[in-house]
């Protein structure tokens, strides 16, 4: 038992771990466990668990949603393993194992012909899409789960029409490639959300080291279900389902779980109109909880930002009409039924968020207008909609912006799909 005459030198505890004491007694310095009892075994191996599958500090260094999407993650990859399982052994019967009559080279060139054309597929998708996987990581993550599905779901598929299976080998190899870009970087979107002290490296690391452990089990658990799948395509297909659905949900369950600080569009769009509504400001948690995670192919009214001048105003008399009432380093304007945004080289981030909240209500507003009048009324009318807008902002931005930064929001960046060109005009000043 402890006397009373030991003096406590000082305490340390490594992260949010138990913590340890250090005692004089007896003119020698002795270290002990702060609290009573001895450390048990149970802790010994959760202590092992956590050092080896998560980041060094958690949870100090990582984002407070990081347990529940990692959790939500790992059941997905579990049940992707298993479906990939059947997809693979679907996909090894088409090209022949097994069969006496089918040959190396017609299996290597089918087989050739898939990853050829996987390759093209990502490099495609990688030019037309990679801006947007930042700004809709949540998005584009739940896509290439889904995509990975019904590729999978193809292959399985593909012996049972011979006549068609490289071509549905191919196109589902293509899918796969899609997946593998938007998967991967949304991936690391999604880490460096999660680092808190710029510990991604870290994090991936120990995200790799829990995907490998899942997909050690779920190599288990396909030793045990080949040998009943085999030439048994009804066993197979519900099996199939049931890991898809339980993916597809777990998938859900995850990109829902993730509460980003930083506005893309549809963040912001969701906390200004509820301000606008009641002046309320919505919480990163809120906010998160309402944003879409399903991709919209097509918009009502889509907001293009960072766009050429000509895509804002095709004439003098408009530009003057952009710089009416208006100090701000961008201008918008309505054309082709999208709002448009260019923007000044020395524009700021808060300037960016101003400009997206102006076009925010813009696409509001002209989702509710008429179509009925002719063109030059709409111009006019879309004109005054414009200054209208800057009327409001010179009202409302500044303590909304106040206000979001209170909430907990990240006003220093942001995750808005700007375009790279910018604008300089001549003003009323120079």
């Amino acid at each position: 038992m402890e006397k009373d005459t030991d003096m406590v030198l000082a305490t340390e505890r490594y992260g949010s771990a138990e913590s340890w004491k250090y005692l004089a007694k007896d003119g020698v310095m002795e270290r002990r466990r702060d609290g009573s009892g001895s450390e048990s075994r149970g802790n010994t191996i959760v202590g092992f668990f956590k050092s080896v599958f998560l980041p060094q500090g958690y949870p100090e260094s990582v984002s407070n949603d990081y347990l529940q999407y990692q959790f939500w993650d790992t059941l997905q990859a579990f049940s992707s393993s298993l479906s990939g399982t059947l997809a693979t052994q679907a996909s090894l019967k088409g090209v022949g194992v097994g069969n006496q009559e089918a040959t190396v080279a017609a299996a290597t060139v089918t087989w050739l012909l898939r990853d050829g054309t996987g390759m093209l597929g990502r490099i495609l998708f990688a030019w037309q899409k990679g801006n947007k996987l930042d700004s809709e990581a949540k998005k584009w993550r739940l896509f290439a789960d889904v995509l990975n599905d019904i590729a999978m779901f193809m292959e399985i598929l593909a012996p049972y029409f011979p006549a068609f299976f490289i071509l549905i080998v191919c196109t589902a190899g293509i899918f796969k490639s899609i997946v593998g870009v938007a998967g991967g970087a949304t991936r690391a979107a999604l880490t460096v959300h999660q680092a808190r002290r710029d510990n991604m490296a870290d994090i991936s690391a120990k995200d790799g080291s829990q995907e490998t452990l899942v997909n050690l089990a779920g190599l288990l658990v396909s030793l045990i279900l080949i040998p009943l799948v085999t030439d048994n395509p009804i066993l197979t297909l519900s099996l199939f389902f049931l890991f898809t659905v339980l993916h597809l949900f777990a998938n859900y369950k995850a990109v829902r779980s993730v509460v980003m600080e930083t506005f893309n569009e549809a963040r912001l769009s969701i906390v200004l109109r509820q301000y606008l509504r009641d002046k309320r400001i919505l919480s990163p948690q809120e906010a998160n909880q309402r944003e879409p995670v399903f991709i919209e192919f097509r918009k009502t009214v889509p907001i293009k930002l960072g766009v050429r001048l000509q895509e804002v105003v095709q004439s003098p008399e408009e530009l003057n009409l952009a710089l009416e009432q208006n100090n701000m380093p961008y201008l918008l304007g309505v054309q082709n039924g999208c709002v448009c945004v260019c923007l000044r080289p020395e524009a700021s981030v808060h300037d960016e968020i101003r400009a997206i909240c102006q076009a925010v209500w813009l696409s509001s507003k002209l989702r509710t207008s008429t179509s009925r009048e002719t063109l030059k009324q709409q111009s006019q009318s879309h004109w005054e909609m414009v200054h209208e807008s800057h009327k409001l902002m010179d009202t409302v931005f500044s303590p909304f912006l106040k206000g979001v930064e209170a909430a907990g929001w990240d006003i220093k960046r942001n995750l808005l799909d700007w375009d790279e060109w910018r604008v300089e005009w001549k003003t009323k000043s120079n």
